[in-house]
């Protein structure tokens, strides 16, 4: 058949041609060397690095007072408004001064009665002290019986205990007198310190009881410095300490950092407050699970005003500092040996692997500072990248 002369023309092509196929499987699958592993490397770099906490704060006004009322009645003027700076006694609000006005009156009438009572009093003294010397002189000459004298005597005596209680009413009004007048200049309320009026609490028109509770008005704060209260975890506490440099951004403004120093450090819990023993709170808290936080504490100067109060700030507190230093990313890090050093893998210009132990000084965990071990532009393997990823 024609196709099959076709065919026996071809055999002998098709048996090179399957011969050569079955030649390149072996060499590829048996004979060809395996390639390098592929690495992520990473050249030790010239850097600064900081070893650092986080803590989340609260912004307050570095004073923050209320002012209220000494005295029951209507707050006839109020002489502020929100935002106005004032001076300390400076005037802020009136209240109606009618029945402070008229108690004072009374008082003072009071003190010159009781003044009127002792002078008249004090008269009779000398007409007592007259008569007692007069009984007296003629007791001696046996001209008076002496019931006479002992009852001028006596009438003298009475006299001098008159003017003693007199003199103590005098004093009682004199001292009702004057808290009638303290009480009347509270009805005039003034600033106590310098500051911005932050609130208002209570409007022209509104009557006031300082009978039931310390009525405040408005509320004052110093705002060209701030105090941030930044809580700072149990777990990180221990390595903090008061003097260490921190700085913070804002949450609408995460460009701009604010520097300050750590001025304080409370020594309880932010929980402890709540507690009237101020002990069990914290405990509590441990044994609940729940997180313990102590507020670190550090002034910031705010002459523009940006910062406000209640704003939250992002702090970050600097625990160490190395300028210029050989920097490496953290993840090339191996175990650590029983002598502090770390285990790194060195990829040499030709590609080999070197294992080195390398000592290292601060670690953020995101680049780590080398002490000795390693020179700069020396490349660090960070991962392999034909290491299979192992899923759970």
């Amino acid at each position: 058949m024609p196709w099959l002369q076709r065919l026996g023309r071809y055999r002998w092509w098709l048996i090179v041609a399957a011969l050569l196929l079955v030649g390149w499987l072996v060499k590829v699958q048996f004979l060809t060397p395996p390639s390098a592993p592929q690495v992520a490397s990473s050249a030790v770099v010239l850097g600064d690095i900081e070893e650092t906490v986080l803590a989340t704060g609260k912004i307050n006004a570095s004073q923050l007072v209320s002012v209220g009322a000494q005295v029951t009645g209507q707050v006839v003027a109020l002489h502020v408004k929100l935002g106005d700076s004032v001076k300390k006694g400076q005037p802020i609000a009136e209240i109606d001064a009618l029945p402070q006005q008229n108690a004072l009156r009374t008082a003072q009438a009071q003190v010159r009665s009781a003044d009127a009572r002792l002078t008249a009093r004090l008269a009779s003294l000398r007409q007592a002290i007259l008569a007692d010397r007069r009984q007296r002189a003629l007791m001696a000459d046996d001209a008076v019986a002496r019931v006479d004298a002992e009852a001028a005597e006596a009438a003298l005596a009475t006299v001098r205990a008159d003017i003693e209680a007199l003199r103590a009413e005098r004093e009682q009004a004199t001292i009702a007198a004057s808290t009638a007048e303290l009480n009347l200049s509270y009805t005039r309320v003034v600033a106590p310190m310098d500051g911005e009026v932050v609130a208002i609490v209570t409007e022209q028109g509104q009557t006031v009881n300082a009978n039931q509770s310390a009525p405040t008005i408005i509320k004052l704060a110093r705002l060209d410095t701030m105090t941030v209260k930044a809580q700072i975890s149990e777990a990180d506490v221990t390595r903090v300490s008061a003097g260490m440099g921190v700085y913070f951004t804002l949450l609408g403004d995460s460009d701009t950092r604010y520097r300050a120093v750590l001025s304080a450090l409370e020594p309880g819990p932010t929980t402890i407050t709540s507690d009237a023993t101020g002990v069990s709170t914290g405990q509590a808290t441990s044994a609940g699970n729940n997180a313990v936080y102590f507020n670190g504490i550090f002034d910031v100067p705010n002459p523009q005003r940006i910062l406000r109060i209640d704003m939250t700030a992002q702090t970050t507190i600097v625990l160490a500092r190395a300028r210029a230093a050989r920097l490496i990313p953290s993840g090339a890090l191996g175990e650590r040996t029983a002598d502090g050093s770390y285990v790194v893998h060195v990829l040499t210009a030709s590609g080999e692997r070197q294992v080195r132990r390398i000592r290292v000084g601060l670690n953020n965990r995101i680049n780590a500072q080398v002490i000795a071990g390693l020179e700069l532009g020396e490349k660090v393997i960070t991962s392999d990248l034909d290491t299979p990823v192992q899923t759970p």
